[in-house]
């Protein structure tokens, strides 16, 4: 005669909803077509004198419809976490040679060009001076901006010094300060950069590469030209 197997359908789904939580553990081999086989085995071999009730019964079959919507469900949410990477993907990499205004005090000038970008006011001021210096810290260039009200002012360097020579291409910082009843205040700098390449990460994450200047993050991005 048969053994009777004392695990029944809803233990054993138990044990397989336990695993499905546990990421550690990596994904259950037991699918709803084994888990189908284990209760018509279960029914076959029950003890006929002690049948399964039939609220049991019912009760693994909404457990057995329960695990089927879970994994279609899984399947469903898999598709769409695919397609929205490879619209990422798509979308990142047609930044690549565009011009980002992004978070940084760091400008890249090029030969005969210029460094454009922003700075954050915070308040009212009636000075606003913006000071650019060489690779070596030293001051190259002061720009007095005179007053401004809170809020986005652009700026503009043209590359050249105090006495109109040009400077070499390179990378330049950018100070901003304003002056207040306290004193002066350096204020945050936006500044345009171009995309050298973007990276996308596992994740879904999108990482510019700008010339000269790094990665940054494409969530950090103000401005894209």
């Amino acid at each position: 005669m048969t053994a009777v197997n004392a695990t029944s359908a809803s233990d054993v789904l138990s044990q397989y909803q336990l695993s499905e939580q546990d990421s550690t553990q990596g994904t259950s081999d037991l699918g709803r077509n084994e888990f189908m086989e284990l209760m018509l085995a279960q029914l076959k071999n029950q003890n006929p004198l002690e049948p399964q009730d039939n609220g049991e019964f019912i009760s693994q079959l909404a457990q057995f419809s329960s695990l089927e919507e879970m994994q279609n469900l899984s399947g469903t949410v898999e598709d769409v976490v695919s397609q929205f990477r490879s619209t990422q993907a798509l979308q990142a990499s047609a930044m690549v040679g565009k011009t980002v205004l992004a978070p940084s005090e760091i400008g890249i000038l090029d030969a005969g060009g210029e460094i454009t970008g922003t700075i954050e006011v915070p308040a009212s001021t009636g000075g606003l001076r913006l000071s650019i210096e060489g690779q070596s810290g030293e001051l190259v260039r002061q720009i007095d901006m005179g007053s401004s009200q809170a809020g986005v002012v652009s700026f503009s360097w043209d590359g050249l010094d105090g006495n109109g020579n040009s400077l070499p291409a390179g990378s330049y910082r950018i100070v901003a300060e304003a002056s207040y009843p306290d004193g002066q205040e350096q204020l945050s700098t936006m500044v345009s950069a171009n995309v050298d390449s973007v990276s996308l990460g596992q994740s879904g994450s999108v990482t510019l590469n700008l010339a000269g200047m790094g990665s940054i993050a494409l969530s950090d991005v103000q401005q894209i030209n």
